[in-house]
């Protein structure tokens, strides 16, 4: 394994990326219901903004809403202003719209490719690590910190089983109950904080804490959709005997996220100084920002039908926590814990950045602009707009018939439908 290779991708990936036709089904209650929001707010979006640059607004929102909860309680067991968690809930739903509305403004423009569907997904897999984090402050589930440690990367674990069942099916699959419904409750379980407090979550009805509501439904539901994601994983790939669409096992995805997964509950429950414990958000900042390289990858892997390589250069960042315990502590853990936060936040951005040039340079596109905004691409627009928000009130599940053929990731959006492009 080449340290920091000059370029990730080879030719043979690029051209199949760039024939790389994106599927997805979705089943999803919310989406439908939500498809009149978010064609009018598509319409109202200037024509001029680039479909990425919408992701990447909607992702900066979200994180620094996020980070102000971090600020306030580090721990997750301090009681939060109340406002933060109005803004954190705000935050998740810029995001959850931006992120919806995106793929759309990239067939009003003409400017849809295979990389803002990477883009978007990338977005998503730093985004599931901060809205996880943002919910258990919210609760101050730092009070219970394995509890903790099970929500935020049960949440990192679903997002990537559901891009390993892309990589091996082919198709992108949404449930009744998805990311959307999740989304929206992370919003009330903000919103309810920012009602009647963090402290709430701590009342005792029937001898049980109202938070562990919340454990249950938790529970109940990652059991279902990590058994959905499982049967579609085990009844076989597209490739040749069964294999993924890189003709590699079906279970080769686990390896890679077992190296993330594993070390980071061995050395949270090995530490002498209690470095998870006292430091919950930053530990799960920097372990998550590691699932999402891993992710991403996948991601990658799938788009490119390639062979997903096993070891990264961000599992370095563990890799220093588990060899500071290992010689007893010679650095104090928490100072080895922000190197490792730093390391793998600077890998992340430095493998999606070069990934994104790459793949621009391959395209010929520009990652926040958009390539030609003639008048023609205006006008089409303007058509492709009110299309959508006029097909929205005739049916909520689809916005506009050119958006069935013609779509980017307006999967996630339809309800119940297949779509390939």
């Amino acid at each position: 394994m080449q340290f920091y290779k000059e370029r990730i991708l080879n030719a043979a990936q690029l051209k199949r990326l760039s024939e790389h036709k994106y599927s997805c089904t979705s089943a999803s209650i919310l989406d439908a219901w939500l498809q009149p929001w978010w064609c009018w707010l598509v319409s109202k979006t200037p024509l001029w903004l680039a479909p990425n640059l919408i992701t990447i607004l909607g992702l900066i929102v979200n994180v620094v809403t996020t980070l102000i909860l971090v600020w306030y309680s580090p721990d997750a067991r301090q009681e939060v202003p109340r406002w933060a968690c109005a803004a954190c809930a705000l935050g998740v739903f810029v995001y959850q719209s931006l992120d919806a509305i995106d793929g759309k403004q990239a067939r009003r423009t003409g400017s849809q490719s295979p990389l803002g569907e990477l883009f978007d997904h990338g977005c998503d897999s730093i985004s599931t690590v901060f809205i996880a984090l943002g919910a258990c402050i919210a609760v101050k589930l730092g009070e219970y910190p394995t509890w903790m440690f099970f929500q935020c990367f049960c949440a990192m674990t679903l997002f990537y089983c559901a891009h390993w069942q892309a990589y091996v099916t082919g198709t992108l699959k949404m449930g009744r109950v998805d990311v959307t419904e999740a989304q929206y409750a992370i919003m009330a379980i903000q919103l309810i904080s920012a009602t009647l407090g963090s402290d709430f979550w701590a009342t005792k009805v029937g001898g049980l804490e109202v938070r562990y509501s919340l454990a249950g439904v938790a529970v109940v539901g990652a059991a279902l959709t990590l058994g959905t994601l499982t049967t579609a994983i085990l009844a076989g790939g597209v490739g040749k005997n069964g294999s993924t669409v890189a003709g590699t096992s079906i279970l080769s995805p686990v390896i890679p996220f077992s190296l993330v997964v594993v070390p980071a509950f061995i050395i949270f429950q090995k530490s002498e100084s209690h470095v998870y414990e006292n430091h919950p958000s930053l530990y799960i900042l920097a372990f998550g920002m590691v699932a999402a390289k891993v992710t991403n990858r996948l991601v990658v892997a799938h788009m490119t039908k390639s062979e997903m390589e096993y070891y990264d250069w961000s599992l370095l960042g563990p890799a220093m926590l588990f060899l500071n315990q290992y010689f007893n502590n010679a650095l104090p853990e928490y100072a080895v814990l922000w190197l490792c936060t730093i390391w793998v936040c600077v890998d992340l951005i430095r493998y999606c950045g070069q990934i994104c040039l790459e793949i621009c340079d391959h395209l010929k596109i520009r990652l926040f602009r958009i390539p030609h905004p003639g008048a023609g691409v205006a006008g089409a627009g303007a058509a492709s707009a009110a299309s959508m928000l006029a097909s929205a009130h005739g049916e909520r599940n689809v916005c506009s018939d050119t958006e069935i053929s013609d779509s980017e990731d307006s999967a996630p959006l339809l309800n119940n439908n297949t779509v390939t492009t």
